[in-house]
């Protein structure tokens, strides 16, 4: 049955059918004809187990604090402390682009949050001030990446509830490859402004810094606020979660006055589609998963790459291999729910640490979000900036390598993860 099921999603995926409605297609088929009794009442036990569990209520709830914040005006805030940071260096508001986006990444958790919400706010200062729209569109997808890398992440949740494992852990294994790939950003901007001539900004004294810090710092405070009391062992990361929420309304909407009461009914009801398509989804992806776990994929697949190698390293390497390839034509949330069941045991079966793997999966998966064809960051730059899809996909090339060497680096060396989480969180 694994082998019909597989090949039903494949086929509806290329068909460019909703992935949630094609997993659920391909599970009611592959039930119907198998050997498993009531196929339609299994399907419909596994869609709610898949969603049943109380880590996933932090998703909706982070999602919530990412729409709070980009109706506060925060994003400007924080866009304009990063522009009298670093803007002094070549390329300078490509810098501020990038170090916006590791500010703003401890808010939203989610790469299209960050995209949508400093997009518009970056790209339009960016191309104000002479830099090719191409470039600048560029350089915000690929920075977008960090969001779900730097806590909070919204896909971490979604591994720590699918593989049985630590949020807490997750969150702050991602601080280090976050860091890291801003500056790898940083550095690949800094010699494409050399070679093209791009302009900087006059380096501003301390006490401008100063006064931009004080408007931003509130903002900036966010993700100690979710760290600190998850390490801490305040509150459960779902408790973080709504915690996050009510600190991001307290800002917009007592603080800078931003948010009105008129506009949280919108807010709202954007933050519950969005929890909607990503929950349905989950559940119908959940028959799919549930229906290789229970034909023993697992076994297959590790006796495959046994055959190759027992070596850690390589079968890791294997693994991102096989993730890339994937991410460049399905999402990550579907690939998430798939493969972890999957990958998972077998990680732990070669002596390697899940929250290591965790970490290495949601980067390679972010990296699939600028990876043409079907990136889906790419979609909502294009739509936010009115670029051609076409345009992007070359610009967005030399940004990939750099998220690429990180990747390699944190494959390689685990502790580049584990350090702070066994540190903080032994």
């Amino acid at each position: 049955m694994t082998l019909p099921v597989v090949i039903i999603f494949v086929l509806l995926a290329l068909t460019s059918l909703p992935i949630g409605i094609g997993s659920g297609i391909a599970s009611a088929i592959a039930l119907h004809f198998g050997v498993l009794p009531k196929p339609l009442l299994m399907l419909m036990q596994r869609m709610v187990y898949g969603i049943d569990s109380f880590t996933l209520l932090a998703v909706p709830l982070f999602i919530l604090c990412g729409r709070l914040m980009n109706t506060a005006g925060i994003t400007d805030r924080i866009f304009n402390f990063a522009q009298v940071l670093v803007g002094h260096i070549p390329g300078g508001l490509a810098h501020a682009n990038v170090v916006a986006s590791m500010i703003f990444a401890g808010m939203s958790g989610s790469a299209i949050a960050d995209a949508g919400g400093l997009g518009q706010v970056e790209i339009k200062a960016m191309c104000d001030q002479g830099y090719r729209k191409e470039f600048a569109v560029a350089v915000t997808a690929a920075s977008a990446t960090i969001g779900p890398i730097i806590p909070p992440s919204v896909s971490m949740i979604l591994y720590a509830a699918i593989a049985e494992e630590s949020i807490g852990k997750l969150f702050l294994g991602g601080f280090i490859p976050g860091v890291m790939m801003g500056i790898v950003l940083m550095i690949q901007i800094y010699f494409m402004a050399i070679r093209r001539n791009y302009p900087k900004n006059p380096k501003q004294p301390l006490s401008v810094i100063w006064h931009s810090f004080k408007k931003a710092i509130l903002p900036i405070l966010t993700p100690s606020i979710i760290i600190g009391g998850i390490a801490g062992g305040i509150f459960t990361v779902t408790e973080a979660a709504a915690v996050a929420a009510f600190y991001a309304w307290v800002l917009g909407g007592i603080i800078y006055k931003e948010v009105k009461f008129r506009d949280l009914p919108a807010i709202f009801i954007d933050t519950m589609k969005t929890t909607a398509v990503m929950m349905f989804i989950l559940s119908t992806i959940g028959g799919v998963s549930w229906i290789l776990v229970t034909e023993n994929i697992t076994d297959y697949v590790a006796r495959a790459i046994f055959s190759v190698t027992k070596n850690p390293t390589i079968i890791l390497l294997m693994i991102n291999i096989f993730l890339i390839m994937f991410g460049c034509v399905l999402e990550a949330a579907p690939i998430m729910v798939l493969t972890i069941p999957i990958f998972v045991p077998l990680i732990k079966q070669i002596g390697l640490d899940p929250v290591h793997f965790g970490v290495v999966m949601v980067l390679n998966l972010m990296i699939g979000l600028i990876t043409p064809p079907v990136g889906m960051i790419l979609f909502v730059i294009t739509e936010i900036s009115g670029l051609q899809i076409e345009k992007l996909m070359r610009s967005i090339i030399p940004f990939i390598l750099p998220l690429i060497i990180v990747l390699l680096l944190i494959t390689l060396f685990p502790p580049l993860v584990l350090t702070i989480p066994n540190w903080l969180m032994p």
